[in-house]
């Protein structure tokens, strides 16, 4: 697990960086077969260290390092649990949460949504940590690749960690887009047809 370990931390570097996050906020984990490796709790993403990242099995007791996973670490096993995610990448960027409190989902107002599954749902607000939040997203994550959780931030995942970290930057992008854009006018959502017709042509041959 030591690779997954050094992966978390690069990826947490990298958020941090990119002002995903800030302080202690944000969570990341990564799993391989029956254990998971998590971020810790009350510790800043761009100082992390691989010997800083607790192991756990899927049922959430310790199996290697003596910090205290996150306390997200909850959310992080209900979605192991129910989808077939190898890892997840859970931040509080400014676009992503701004949505997250104002709408009940991100509108496919552009193609790369489809990336993410379509429509961006929004988990209803529960206390951080609480297995009331774990299972909202959960049901919000149902056939997507991202979720957005009420009045708090995003939550994305993916066969790798770089897959799950490119999918919030996505999902970031494409809030910023929504958020500039009402700051237009009303942005024009994409139709089920208009959206069919890019999945057509994406896998079309030629």
């Amino acid at each position: 697990m030591w690779d997954l370990r050094r992966e978390l931390c690069e990826y947490g570097h990298k958020a941090a960086k990119l002002g995903l996050v800030i302080g202690t906020s944000g969570n990341l984990s990564a799993r391989k077969g029956d254990l998971v490796a998590v971020t810790p709790s009350g510790v800043a993403l761009d100082r992390l260290n691989p010997e800083d990242c607790p192991v756990l099995d899927l049922e959430g007791h310790p199996v290697e390092g003596d910090a205290r996973p996150s306390s997200e670490t909850p959310m992080h096993l209900a979605v192991y649990a129910s989808t077939d995610a190898q890892a997840i990448v859970h931040t509080h960027s400014v676009f992503a949460t701004a949505v997250a409190t104002t709408a009940t989902e991100l509108p496919p107002i552009h193609y790369n949504a489809l990336l993410l599954g379509g429509a961006v749902r929004v988990a209803p607000y529960a206390t951080y940590g609480t297995p009331e939040l774990a299972e909202h997203v959960r049901a919000a994550l149902a056939g997507k690749q991202a979720a957005l959780l009420a009045n708090h931030g995003g939550v994305t995942i993916g066969p790798t960690l770089e897959k799950a970290f490119e999918a919030t930057r996505l999902l970031e992008w494409l809030c910023e887009v929504y958020v500039r854009a009402l700051g237009v006018g009303t942005p024009t959502v994409l139709t089920d047809e208009q959206l069919a017709a890019v999945v057509e042509r994406a896998f079309s041959p030629g």
